[in-house]
């Protein structure tokens, strides 16, 4: 018996050393099976990446770009010089310093604007900067006037189309005639075709006079004639538009074309003292060109004018004949026959408009206060008019004129 079980004893201790040996060889298989595939996922690891880095690093620095802000260190080298456009917003901007080499990237200078409170301020103009700058210190640089290459010029309201072309040749060095050259045909500069319709009668004329905006300029230093003239006439029409001077027009002046009402605005620039006036103005040429009260006799009888003596001197500057005081003109030269714009016997408003107006004016023109007024005249040296709607109220504030020592 105890044979038997030290047999059996025997024999159970050998399975359990074969079962152990067995076990111990399963794991040695198991370990150098996991320790192959390592090895060969490494190797493919390494070719995939060696592929990748064949194919895909040309594609790494636009990746890169949607996590990390493309932008120049420093404050760049060398110089180059800008134009900011009027009406640019921050994107077109930056694309303009993209395209010159300023900024590495759109999004760098949208970011630094973005930061910057100042941002908005920036001015139009030519701007001196540096190639490859940072965002931050590009958007800095165009916020200093420093930078700024001014070339400034101020057309003050009420000033003729030959004045001004004086002026911006005195500034630009472009000869006058390139001016007046570039100005014979409006509608090339710029001015729609209907600007020129009229509706009381009279043939249109189409001239530039009227649409040359008086305010400040910054013309850039290659700047032609006519780029100076379209820069021009296109910041009278972004005024007009500003002000609805069109649809005002049409709706409460009717039968008034715009075209009727800027020339209404100009002579009311030419004839007013004051800014306070311009509106008052305008409603006495209302009421004379277009009113019910005839009062003014041609030989035919009585007609609507406006007897406004500022036409007379804008057709001798035309034609380069001296111009002359209100006070030292004549019957001869008030009622001359050969001259289009005068305005004593002949009915209605002249063929265009006389100047240039400001914004006042038009704003005056396209919506002028109520009022009868027939008549005006300046009272005071600060040149303030008295209105007045009978020519008894009218003597009685001229003798005040005289009295103030006006005329």
């Amino acid at each position: 018996m105890i044979d038997d079980f030290a047999f059996d004893e025997d024999m159970e201790k050998g399975r359990h050393r074969h079962g152990a040996q067995r076990k111990r060889n399963g794991k040695k298989k198991k370990r150098k099976s996991s320790r192959g595939r390592t090895v060969a996922a490494l190797l493919m690891a390494f070719v995939l990446l060696g592929v990748l880095g064949g194919v895909g690093w040309y594609g790494f620095d636009r990746v890169q770009g949607y996590f990390i802000t493309p932008d120049y260190d420093g404050d760049g080298s060398g110089e180059v010089r800008v134009q900011i456009a009027e009406g640019e917003s921050l994107g077109q901007i930056a694309s303009t310093l993209v395209e010159a080499g300023v900024v590495k990237s759109t999004k760098a200078f949208i970011e630094a604007a973005d930061e910057n409170s100042r941002s908005q301020n920036i001015q139009p103009g030519l701007y001196k900067v540096r190639k490859e700058m940072s965002a931050a210190l590009a958007l800095t640089a165009l916020l200093d006037p420093k930078n700024k290459l001014t070339n400034l010029l101020t057309i003050r309201e009420g000033r003729t189309a030959k004045q001004i072309y004086k002026l911006l040749s005195e500034h630009t060095k472009i000869p006058v005639k390139e001016f007046e050259a570039a100005a014979k045909d409006p509608e090339e500069l710029g001015v729609p075709d209907f600007w020129f319709e009229r509706k009381d009668g009279q043939k249109s004329k189409k001239s530039i006079e009227g649409f040359l905006f008086p305010d400040s300029y910054d013309f850039p230093p290659d700047s032609t004639a006519e780029s100076i003239l379209k820069q021009m006439v296109q910041r009278f029409l972004n005024v007009a538009e500003e002000i609805d001077f069109v649809k005002t027009v049409e709706t409460k002046r009717g039968g008034i074309s715009p075209y009727e009402a800027l020339i209404v605005a100009s002579l009311a620039q030419a004839e007013a003292g004051n800014k306070d006036d311009l509106g008052k103005i305008a409603r006495v040429a209302y009421n004379r060109a277009y009113g019910d009260v005839l009062y003014c006799e041609n030989g035919n009888g009585l007609m609507n004018c406006l007897e406004f003596d500022v036409g007379v001197n804008y057709y001798w500057e035309l034609t380069d004949e001296k111009t002359k005081a209100s006070k030292d003109m004549t019957d001869a030269d008030l009622f001359d026959k050969n001259n289009p714009y005068r305005m004593h016997g002949r009915a209605g408003l002249t063929p265009t408009p006389i100047n240039n107006p400001g914004k006042q004016a038009l704003e005056g023109a396209m919506d002028p206060p109520p009022g009868k007024w027939l008549f005006f005249v300046a009272v005071d040296k600060e040149g303030h008019s008295e209105f007045a709607e009978t020519n008894a109220e009218h003597e009685r504030n001229i003798q005040k004129a005289r009295e103030n020592g006006v005329l």
